[in-house]
């Protein structure tokens, strides 16, 4: 068993079979971002810290939106309701 793999290794990887498992979780990753983006964008009147948002969201890739739509939304949904 060999325990230490060095850079002349990577030439042997099947990197499309690896691609292709990859990618799907790539492309919800970008369209939860882009989601969240949009909605941020959308609300930016009744939304606090536009701008701390929009770094958590692109910075911190998937959990960014996660905590967006779980925590960033919270006080807009008073607003909407009074209008």
């Amino acid at each position: 068993m060999k325990l230490h793999y060095g850079l002349n290794d990577l030439n042997e990887i099947d990197w499309l079979a690896v691609l292709q498992v990859i990618w799907p979780f790539m492309m919800v990753g970008f369209i939860l971002i882009l989601v969240a983006l949009i909605d941020l964008y959308r609300h930016r009147e009744v939304r606090t810290n536009v701008v701390l948002w929009t770094i958590i969201i692109l910075f911190f890739n998937t959990i960014g939106p996660i905590l967006y739509f779980t925590i960033g939304r919270k006080g807009a949904i008073h607003h909407e309701v009074r209008n």
